[in-house]
């Protein structure tokens, strides 16, 4: 890996800076560096991180290159998508929600066979039905 210059350890720290930049000043990349930095990372199996860390570039540094060298790319066009008649009509008025009426009640049945049920609050109708249907 040592001789791979397409490989980068990252097992140690390694001091990559040659000749740091003066306090307060940017360093300024020739236009050629920047678009043959850009060429290697267009190249098949390439990494952004690992030709910024050749480079001694950060990688986002790069992506920003990346952006401003390359073409932008053309939408793409969707092919035989049918277009279809839209109609927009006015939203039908929405009903306030119907209140449950909160009925206190308590029924108590029982049958001849023994059965007893004891019913406290609001049934369904049908329910009820379906109960003594049962129980008869």
């Amino acid at each position: 890996m040592a001789n791979d210059p397409d490989q980068v350890s990252t097992k140690s720290l390694a001091d990559t800076k040659r000749d740091p930049p003066s306090v307060g000043r940017r360093r300024e990349w020739p236009e050629a560096l920047k678009r043959q930095m850009v060429a290697e990372t267009l190249e098949p199996g390439a990494s952004v991180s690992i030709v910024a860390r050749r480079h001694d570039v950060n990688t986002n540094q790069l992506f920003k290159w990346r952006r401003e060298l390359l073409p932008k790319a053309v939408p793409a066009v969707v092919e035989g998508g049918a277009m279809v008649p839209v109609e927009i009509v006015a939203q039908p008025e929405r009903r306030p929600p119907r209140r449950r009426i909160e009925r206190a009640g308590f029924i108590d049945i029982e049958f001849g066979c023994g059965a007893r049920v004891c019913i406290r609050g609001e049934v369904a109708p049908k329910t009820l039905r379906q109960v003594i249907e049962l129980l008869r």
